[in-house]
């Protein structure tokens, strides 16, 4: 019986601590993140390749005319971290983690007790959503401390922006999984969304200095509502009819991401 099978065992179970949501919740969270960090690859991935993907979105925007966009070369960096933070420490470790979990039967399992199918994708994304707001929060104090960028001007638009973000990225990710049908292919069905965002939705190209059609474009993608959220929050800047466009266009995708999950999503083994 592997680690996994034995923690599915221990949640459904039925023992005082899981008879609430809550209680539920925090014994999927619990396991989960004993798994996390026994995977030394997705612990790597998750705390260093961020740090890594800052330092090179510092090179790239040094080589870049900013002027105009009302963006510095460390603000556009950092900001650009958290959206990297978010990609990689939850969309593409999520769709991993649930590949892995179907495929051990760990799901299937863990549907025969009382945990709902929600709280099922819920808590076992929990970990590596706690793990992306601590690494979000090192990347703003970082900011604020030693590269002048202040504290975040509204806090309240980056906090909407990192909750959308984990929302809709647990939910592609839990979408993703349907086509991936081992945890080494989710290497390569992560890619796409990946380079899009990095690519379309201002990680590592800022929309402003893009042509404007493109732009319009590049704004429709699943990431780039809560890019801008991110920044406004963090930075200041935006309108109001700029934020609710953002705040729409993440919203939709949320909703389309979350029907495909209810609609689509596999708790069998592709055996």
């Amino acid at each position: 019986m592997t680690t996994a099978t034995t923690r599915a065992n221990t949640v459904t179970t039925g023992s005082p601590a899981t008879t609430t949501v809550r209680g539920r919740l925090t014994a999927l969270g619990r396991a989960e993140l004993t798994l996390l960090l026994r995977n030394r690859t997705a612990v790597f991935v998750a705390l260093l390749m961020p740090a890594a993907m800052v330092t090179a979105m510092r090179s790239t925007f040094e080589q870049m005319d900013l002027g105009g966009t009302g963006l510095t070369v460390a603000g556009a960096a950092l900001t650009g971290g958290i959206g990297t933070v978010l990609i990689q420490a939850v969309y593409m470790n999520m769709v991993a983690t649930y590949v892995a979990r179907r495929e051990e039967l760990v799901l299937k399992r863990l549907r025969t007790g009382e945990v709902t199918d929600g709280e099922i994708l819920t808590g076992t994304a929990l970990p590596a959503g706690a793990l992306a707001l601590a690494q979000t929060a090192v990347i703003v104090a970082a900011g604020t401390a030693f590269f002048g960028l202040g504290a975040p001007r509204r806090p309240e638009l980056l906090l909407l922006g990192l909750v959308m973000g984990l929302v809709l990225l647990t939910a592609l990710g839990a979408a993703t999984s349907v086509i991936t049908r081992t945890v080494q292919t989710a290497q390569l069905t992560t890619l796409p969304l990946f380079f899009a965002s990095l690519m379309g939705s201002g990680l590592f190209v800022p929309l402003e200095v893009l042509p404007d059609r493109l732009a319009s474009v590049c704004e429709l993608l699943p990431l780039t509502g809560v890019m801008t959220l991110v920044r406004a929050g963090w930075l200041g800047g935006a309108q109001g009819t700029d934020l609710l466009g953002a705040a729409l266009t993440g919203l939709v995708w949320t909703v389309l991401a979350v029907f495909a999950v209810k609609r689509w999503f596999r708790w069998d083994p592709r055996r």
